[in-house]
């Protein structure tokens, strides 16, 4: 999958694995649809640092997910 490309299927994959990789409980809360094109570079930053780590606090959890929060259109 090439992500470099900004669109919204690349928007839902990185999404998803976002919410699998959080195990995050309210992710049926948090929709692909929900963000819009022109944020994918930082929907992006927040792909690739999550995509890094393999551990992370409950505080890293929720200061992700309230940055994801913000960019929800």
């Amino acid at each position: 999958m090439d992500l470099s490309v900004p669109n919204e299927q690349n928007i839902e994959y990185m999404i998803e694995a976002i919410k699998t990789k959080l195990r995050m409980a309210t992710g049926a809360a948090m929709q692909a649809s929900s963000f819009a094109v022109d944020k994918y570079e930082d929907i992006k930053d927040i792909y690739d640092m999550v995509a890094s780590k393999d551990r992370f606090s409950i505080s890293e959890v929720e200061a992700l997910v309230s940055e994801l929060g913000k960019l929800r259109a």
